[in-house]
């Protein structure tokens, strides 16, 4: 009986010691995949896009909350997961997620990771064949953008632009 009793201890310590260890974890994905400072990046964005566009003869876009969330969510999902990629690995592709996120098509989305502020991301962007074109898609009237750090202390960065109609 007495041995039957410590057996019951230790499974209750070691289940307690396991939910612990669950709720840590739960807890860094959701911080791996929160806003951070890239939140509101879409502001700062207003002006590169406008020169892009206008240089090429285009109407500038307009600043979109929606689309900024869905940029802010993949920003996020590749800061926490450690990639960067269209899909989401939970079989949410671009499509879905823009679906899902109230984003109507078309749209398209640009994707950047590094140590870069805002100049080197449209310019890395513009010199990509498929990135300008997205830029530069008479279609689009509005975007999103938003960026999430690679961890806490990190200046490298998870970037992601919406853009929409």
């Amino acid at each position: 009986m007495q041995q039957s009793n410590a057996f019951a201890v230790l499974s209750r310590r070691a289940i307690h010691v396991a939910a612990l260890v669950f709720l840590a974890l739960l807890a860094a994905c959701q911080t791996a995949g929160r806003p951070g400072d890239g939140a509101g990046a879409s502001r700062a964005g207003v002006s590169y896009l406008a020169d892009i566009r206008s240089q090429n003869g285009l109407p500038t876009m307009s600043p979109d909350a929606t689309l900024e969330r869905a940029a802010l969510r993949q920003a996020g999902y590749m800061a926490q997961s450690g990639r960067m990629a269209h899909d989401t690995g939970w079989r949410k592709d671009f499509a879905t997620r823009m679906a899902q996120g109230g984003v109507a098509a078309p749209a398209a989305e640009n994707l950047a990771h590094g140590r870069m502020e805002l100049d080197r991301v449209f310019q890395m962007w513009m010199n990509s064949q498929g990135h300008r074109r997205n830029m530069l898609d008479e279609r689009f009237t509005r975007f999103g953008l938003a960026y999430v750090k690679e961890s806490p202390d990190s200046d490298r960065r998870y970037w992601a632009l919406v853009l929409g109609k």
